[in-house]
């Protein structure tokens, strides 16, 4: 914002504000830039407390942009959230967000940008509240433009701090962005990205950086997300592999299936499941997913077991319930039970409740709260 918009006068808010480590280093560091900084304590959700900190806003240097940038996660499968992640997640994105476009109103504002997130867009695994509160902001933008207001929000791909909202993020959750095609940008990535947004005339934008050829692998024969089909040219269709998804695979899986006697049926599906927890779990070959071995011990979570079942009603062409992982919680005993439903002799069918993972796993619920920085 100083050195390359040239503004030289900053109000920056935090819930911690001077307290917060490293206040005094940036302080002093915007002050060698020419920029006069003032840094207060105030948390934006709080309505009264952001009005009287607009008030002591003096009139000889007024208010000209808002840049909102808060966020915590708590991340849950939709059916475990609580109350309490809910509160947590959307007060500092939504309830501030409204406060600030409200106690502004009459403020000839020329910039008010919100930080969003994909998540409210291609949705994100595990984070329904955070989804929610960035399809709120984004929303908010819409609207604001639609009043005449400046607005701009910002649905930001992934950051690759190691502090802050994504300092908390585990191997396998950055295995799982990746493989959806989401790369990671650094800070000054970032910030160029930052810049050029502002060149763009439209209320909501993507700043991120996608990998096309792992988004046409994910999609694995299968349509491509509407969202990119702009980008991202569709798959041949393919009769498929061992780690086929999509119509195809299950049709040439069954085929392949009808073929075969009993035992040599349950070596396919066995190799089946193996092969699609692999990828899931990041291992090297299947030879890592031991077929008698608990899926909680071979590391998978509520997160994770959701992911390997989607892949394999994508695989079979079965509609698995979402308890599939936590009822049969070995390998061998998910492909007994493809057996079973690809044979008829089970059910084909059975949405369950969004949410259960391996039998006794850590829920993602579980995961600690991560504040945002600063």
């Amino acid at each position: 914002m100083v050195t390359e918009h040239g503004v030289r006068r900053l109000l920056l808010t935090s819930r911690s504000g001077p307290d917060a480590p490293g206040a005094a280093e940036l302080r002093a560091e915007l002050a060698g830039l020419g920029a006069g900084t003032e840094i207060v304590g105030c948390d934006a959700a709080d309505r009264a407390a952001l009005a009287a900190l607009l008030d002591s806003v003096p009139p000889e240097h007024p208010l000209t942009g808002v840049v909102h940038a808060a966020g915590v996660l708590a991340d849950s499968l939709v059916a475990e959230l609580t109350p309490e992640q809910l509160e947590l997640v959307l007060r500092p994105k939504v309830d501030a967000a409204v406060n600030l476009h409200e106690l502004t109103a009459g403020t000839p504002l020329r910039e008010f940008v919100l930080f969003s997130s994909i998540a409210g867009i291609f949705g994100g695994m595990g984070q329904g509240n955070y989804a929610a509160a960035n399809a709120f902001l984004d929303a908010l933008a819409h609207h604001r433009r639609a009043q005449g207001l400046a607005a701009r929000s910002l649905a930001w791909g992934l950051w690759a701090n190691g502090t802050g909202m994504t300092g908390g993020l585990t191997a396998a959750d950055l295995r799982r962005i990746a493989r959806g095609g989401i790369v990671a940008f650094t800070p000054a990535q970032g910030l160029t990205l930052f810049d050029a947004a502002g060149t763009v005339d439209q209320p909501v934008l993507l700043p991120l950086r996608l990998d096309l050829a792992a988004v046409q692998t994910q999609a694995g024969g299968g349509p491509v997300p509407a969202l990119l089909r702009g980008l991202v040219r569709a798959p041949a269709r393919r009769a498929a592999s061992g780690a086929g998804t999509g119509p195809d695979a299950a049709t040439a899986l069954r085929q392949r299936l009808g073929a075969l006697n009993g035992p040599q049926r349950e070596r396919v599906l066995l190799d089946l499941v193996r092969t699609h927890a692999v990828p899931v779990l990041g291992f090297s070959s299947s030879g890592a997913v031991e077929p008698e071995r608990g899926l909680l011990e071979l590391g998978f979570d509520s997160l994770t077991a959701v992911e390997l079942r989607n892949r394999l009603r994508s695989a079979t062409g079965l509609r698995l319930p979402a308890t599939c992982c936590s009822n049969y919680p070995t390998s061998a005993a998910i492909a007994a039970h493809l057996g079973a439903g690809s044979s008829g002799a089970g059910p084909r069918t059975g949405a369950g409740a969004v949410g259960a993972g391996p039998a006794g796993a850590r829920s993602h619920s579980g995961s600690p709260i991560r504040p945002p920085a600063g």
